[in-house]
């Protein structure tokens, strides 16, 4: 649980720029890519990760605008993108203006629960995490090169004159 607002904004800027990279390399011809029947497809999960954004947030009284998390998947991968850029900006500058390291203690009914606004962040962080990883085997799946979020991906290895690792 976040119990200093600094540490969530440093987390989630390193975070959303990396989700926002992934999503940039994203074309209309991927956005139906599954793993299987029946699953969401790489546009849907995409999409899920912007519209959690506001749809979480309003929960903790945060009225984010910037993406109506009612709204279907749109059909253009640069729509996601977008979309992505605009919910995750909105939602800095409005926890940077309205929140300070008090507000992480203050209890808000989430999903038939009472979470504490510092959790309500983390959890926000590990369910994008989650579902960003989700995408990011699609993406691979679909011949897209992804980035290296958390070191170099495969292709990136090249790109520093060594190789990749064997296993």
């Amino acid at each position: 649980m976040y119990r200093k607002l600094q540490d969530f904004l440093e987390t989630y800027e390193t975070l959303s720029e990396g989700t926002q990279r992934a999503f940039d390399t994203i074309g209309d011809e991927h956005l139906g890519q599954r793993i299987a029947e029946g699953h969401r497809s790489l546009g849907e999960i995409a999409w899920h990760i912007v519209v959690t954004i506001p749809e979480m947030m309003r929960h903790t009284g945060l009225g984010l605008g910037a993406v109506d998390p009612e709204a279907p998947p749109p059909e253009s991968a640069k729509a996601i993108a977008d979309a992505y850029r605009a919910a995750s900006a909105e939602f800095k500058h409005q926890i940077t203006e309205a929140w300070d390291d008090a507000s992480l203690e203050v209890s808000d009914n989430l999903y038939g629960q009472e979470w504490k606004r510092g959790q309500t962040l983390e959890i926000l962080i590990h369910h994008e995490i989650h579902h960003r990883a989700q995408a990011m085997v699609l993406m691979r799946q679909a011949g897209i090169a992804v980035p290296g979020l958390f070191g170099p991906a495969k292709e990136e290895w090249a790109q520093m004159g060594m190789d990749a690792p064997a296993y």
